[in-house]
């Protein structure tokens, strides 16, 4: 079968097998930043956005998302160096694994909501796990980037 789909803002044309899981088709699309986890989503380390909104790809079927829109942390890469060098700053950044899923589940929660209170980002960020660390200097992390943010907005 064949798709269309806007991946990080360029159109891909591709064929897919049925059956075939997003996660798959965006690794035969060179997308390197999502990661395999747990394939049956509880752990969130294969999040990407489809039409802005994060997804587990490891259960979207890929014809699912034809005419639609995706986007992974190489389409925000911006926004990600900005996220990381707040990783770093407060020790929030060990193997990594999980951040690109982080990053783009933080990206979504910033256009849904420019100001969130530390509640609402643990809220919804709780569909990513990370198994190195107690999400304490990564919710620093992110709540100082929201910061920096509504900083720059007020500029």
């Amino acid at each position: 079968m064949k798709i269309e789909f806007t991946l990080n803002n360029r159109t891909i044309s591709t064929h897919i097998l049925p059956g075939e899981y997003l996660i798959e088709t965006l690794q035969k699309c060179n997308i390197h930043s999502i990661r395999r986890g747990c394939d049956t989503t509880n752990c969130g380390v294969c999040t990407v956005l489809l039409d802005d909104k994060p997804v587990p790809s490891c259960s979207v079927l890929s014809a699912q998302v034809d005419h639609h829109s995706i986007t992974t942390v190489e389409g925000i890469a911006h926004e990600t160096e900005k996220l990381s060098a707040h990783f770093g700053k407060e020790g929030a950044d060990q193997c990594g694994y999980c951040n690109p899923a982080l990053a783009l589940a933080v990206f979504a929660l910033r256009k849904e909501n420019s100001h969130p209170t530390s509640t609402e980002i643990d809220e919804y960020l709780v569909g990513n796990l990370c198994r190195c660390s107690g999400f304490k200097n990564q919710n620093k992390a992110i709540a100082a980037y929201f910061e920096e943010e509504a900083y720059q907005e007020e500029q």
